[in-house]
């Protein structure tokens, strides 16, 4: 049997045969890996939320205060890409972070157009902990793994992602 799906714009972008792990016929969704990560992002993200609930920050706000915390965004557009969202839904999140005095926009002195974000006093301190929260909920989902186990998910997640990645890439040139 041949591993290559034909017409499929994404083969070109990876260097290994495609196998077919999942078949349409007899298809479990329960089963697939895509469900299983998906469950496991909800979860935590609802268990984050839960651990962040005394600081009123939601799943939603907190992923963009972590990003401008860590120094990964500095601008609205930044932090929408990083967080892959669309400008308007951006907007409405930092007007919320804005009413809670977490953050704070900041025009540009060196070109108007541009509008930096910082974290207030209080949304620096409040983004000071999600690290531990996080740290510590990924500790508890991974009890009962041994150092080993770990490393080698985290080797095979990171080959899935730089997959998915190739994958996107080829499609965005296959766009153009």
């Amino acid at each position: 049997m041949d591993n290559k799906l034909p017409c499929n714009p994404f083969i070109d972008a990876l260097s290994s045969p495609l196998v077919d792990f999942y078949q349409a016929k007899g298809y479990a969704p329960d089963d697939s890996v895509g469900y299983l990560m998906r469950r496991i992002i909800s979860l935590m993200a609802q268990g984050v939320e839960r651990e962040l609930e005394p600081t009123g920050l939601t799943n939603a706000q907190w992923v963009p205060m972590l990003k401008l915390y860590m120094g990964r965004a500095s601008t609205a557009a930044e932090l929408a890409r990083q967080c892959a969202l669309d400008a308007g839904s951006m907007t409405r999140l930092l007007d919320r972070l804005e009413a809670k005095q977490l953050c704070r926009r900041i025009r540009s002195d060196d070109d108007r157009r541009v509008v930096n974000l910082e974290l207030t006093e209080a949304g620096r301190a409040a983004a000071k902990e999600i690290p531990g929260i996080l740290c510590g909920m990924q500790n508890a989902l991974l009890a009962g793994f041994s150092v080993e186990e770990w490393q080698t998910l985290q080797s095979l997640l990171r080959r899935m992602l730089d997959t998915a990645q190739a994958m996107q890439t080829q499609a965005e040139k296959n766009e153009t």
